[in-house]
């Protein structure tokens, strides 16, 4: 089997109704699920507070119900809040106190979020990143997430959003509101910090037993200080998640698995590093599916 495993974690934008069925089919999966106490529901779940939990109770449940079928990791990763299930997927922090630390991190952005007018996150694409900024910029957007050289998250005042997509299209490029109602990963995120930090600091920490990639830098990170500060930034910083996937392909993975829900993460890296074997669990029917395609990328 392989030793150059990438696990990857999402953030939101793939959750449903069904994210929590494959990992039900295994009893350690489905004990965390239990544990977790979180039910998804159709009419919450693209709500902050619902979706960060259920995303990394998701994600975690899932790696519960693998784990013991596949290789060590070499490197995980996470994409905005599946940040923090990756240092779980590392062995960090435990699964319920990663949800834990969800909960805390959806509410004081939640909080964050009403300290001013409605915020919003909208995906530009067709457009480079420098450009993307400065177009953003004019109307009080930030670059939140960079996911290819001309693909990118922006974030800042909804009421300023209609002008923003005119400015994008006048520039012949595209412009898609996503169901998110927090700019994260901006300056608008700041008064969340303090609660977060909060959070952080009272976690039990283990050394990991492989490195995480920070999502700000995208440097394979190993210490809690490292951990307490890249989770602590990301909230009002800008993802490199393009350089993420460079790094980790620079460090020798071979095989990169989306723990989901969705597939978001693995299109990205089918389609920036194409000679990588790629796939989501979502892709799959069952774990023993799964395990098997990772054994066959030998």
């Amino acid at each position: 089997m392989t030793g150059g495993l990438f696990i990857m974690c999402p953030g939101q934008g793939g959750q449903h109704a069904g994210m929590f069925d494959l990992a039900r089919t295994d009893p350690h999966g489905a004990a965390l699920l239990d544990r977790a106490g979180i039910d998804p529901d159709a009419a919450t779940l693209f709500d902050n507070a619902v979706a960060q939990p259920a995303i990394v109770a998701s994600a975690l449940a899932m790696w519960e119900a693998l784990r013991g079928h596949l290789p060590a990791p070499m490197l995980a990763a996470g994409y905005s809040v599946g940040e923090v299930a990756a240092w779980s997927v590392a062995g960090a922090i435990t699964p319920p106190d990663a949800i834990a630390l969800s909960r805390t991190r959806a509410a004081a952005m939640d909080q964050a979020a009403r300290v001013g007018p409605p915020q919003a996150l909208a995906a530009i694409s067709a457009l480079a990143i420098d450009r993307a900024g400065a177009l953003a910029a004019r109307h009080g957007y930030e670059i939140a997430i960079v996911n290819d050289v001309d693909a990118c998250i922006a974030g800042g005042p909804q009421n300023n959003l209609a002008a923003l997509g005119k400015t994008v299209a006048a520039a012949g490029a595209k412009l898609q509101r996503l169901p998110v109602a927090v700019a994260s990963h901006t300056s608008l995120m700041a008064p969340a910090r303090d609660a977060v930090d909060a959070a952080l600091a009272s976690l039990r920490f283990v050394t990991p037993a492989c490195p995480v990639l920070g999502g700000v830098n995208a440097l394979a990170l190993r210490t809690w200080a490292q951990a307490v500060d890249a989770l602590s930034r990301q909230l009002v910083q800008t993802i490199r998640w393009s350089d993420c996937m460079d790094a980790a392909v620079e460090a020798g993975v071979t095989v990169a698995l989306e723990l989901g829900p969705g597939a978001a993460l693995a299109r990205m890296m089918q389609a920036r590093h194409p000679h990588i074997a790629c796939r989501s669990v979502a892709d799959f029917r069952s774990i023993a599916g799964i395990a098997a395609w990772v054994a066959r990328q030998e």
